[in-house]
């Protein structure tokens, strides 16, 4: 302990009193860089090598199918996907479907919304950490100030990415609404000018590509989907679930029910997209109706005090003068 003091006065003399503190907490960082550097370049295992050559070539075979399928996930991020992502089955396909939602189609899509989490939660708490030392300005807290300082930017980093997402939902599911009707005009005028079903999806994902790309990129998913075999209900019911959006769910079950029926197609996307131009436009009329109760309150808030102000205030002040000379 003598011989530690001269140390830890030195430190507070030149990062002063939380000098301790802080030189533990890079240091504590430090190593934590440290660690995961040497995971992630650690050499392979020689005896996962010599199983790799010794393998069987029906084994061999199967982990060039996995290869192939696993080829667009980061490699970094793989080493820790038991801590990048959720084990529970359900709770992985629910976060994949928002993620998905939100426009981000990525394998690694999971993993890395987790590990941005991670990330500027620790970020949150390194700058609650300077904020209660560095930059307190000689200002002492108790437990409780200091832990609220702390936590509040950590949970707020935390929570960040969340936040984002939803935000990236809502923005591109009414991106999503406002292009639907024009989508299925173009699709309208696709299949009555000759075109099947497919053909007419495949040109809608490449002409809406420039004005609308949320729904061209669905739509682009959908006609890769229908090339590789897939079953074509399977494929449509994917995509309403995929958007989140209802009229694209009530589209869906229009062309999976005439499909099954064996009714015209035309016909069917003629009367859908007639209701969704309908809606378009009942939906611009609410927002305009909405708008003067909306106002009301700003007008109210801006008019109301400079009126009062213009009305009152010479009689206020002429009763002000008129009691300072009594």
């Amino acid at each position: 302990m003598e011989i530690l003091a001269p140390i830890n006065d030195l430190i507070k003399q030149y990062l002063g009193e939380f000098g301790p503190l802080i030189l533990v907490g890079v240091l504590g960082l430090f190593l934590i860089i440290i660690a995961v550097t040497l995971m992630l370049n650690q050499p392979e295992d020689p005896l996962k090598k010599l199983q790799k050559s010794t393998a069987a070539p029906k084994i061999d075979k199967k982990s060039k199918k996995d290869k192939l399928r696993n080829a667009s996930r980061n490699e970094q991020l793989e080493k820790f996907a038991t801590f990048l992502e959720p084990q529970n089955e359900d709770e992985l396909s629910a976060m994949q479907l928002k993620l998905r939602q939100a426009g981000y189609h990525s394998k690694d899509a999971v993993r890395f919304f987790h590990f941005a989490q991670f990330a500027l939660g620790i970020l949150g708490i390194l700058v609650g950490v300077m904020l209660v030392t560095v930059l307190s300005g000689g200002q002492e807290f108790t437990g409780q100030q200091m832990a609220l300082r702390v936590l509040v930017p950590a949970g707020a980093g935390y929570f960040l990415p969340r936040y984002w997402i939803t935000r990236r939902v809502t923005a591109r599911n009414e991106a999503i609404v406002s292009g639907f009707p024009d989508t299925l005009d173009l699709m309208l005028v696709c299949v009555e000018a000759g075109q099947s079903l497919d053909q007419a999806i495949v040109r809608v994902a490449s002409e809406m590509k420039a004005s609308y790309p949320d729904i061209a990129h669905e739509f682009e998913i959908v006609a890769y989907e229908l090339k590789a075999g897939k079953d074509k209900d399977t494929v449509l019911r994917d995509f309403g679930t995929r958007c989140g959006v209802q009229d694209v769910s009530s589209f869906v079950t229009v062309m999976i029910q005439s499909s099954t029926f064996g009714t015209s197609i035309a016909e069917a996307l003629r009367v859908y997209a007639s209701e969704m131009r309908d809606k378009r436009v009942m939906r611009a009329e609410e927002a305009a109706n909405k708008l003067p109760t909306k106002m009301t309150l700003a007008t109210m808030m801006l008019t109301v005090p400079p009126l009062l102000v213009i009305l009152v205030g010479p009689s206020a002040k002429g009763i002000a003068d008129f009691a300072a000379g009594n």
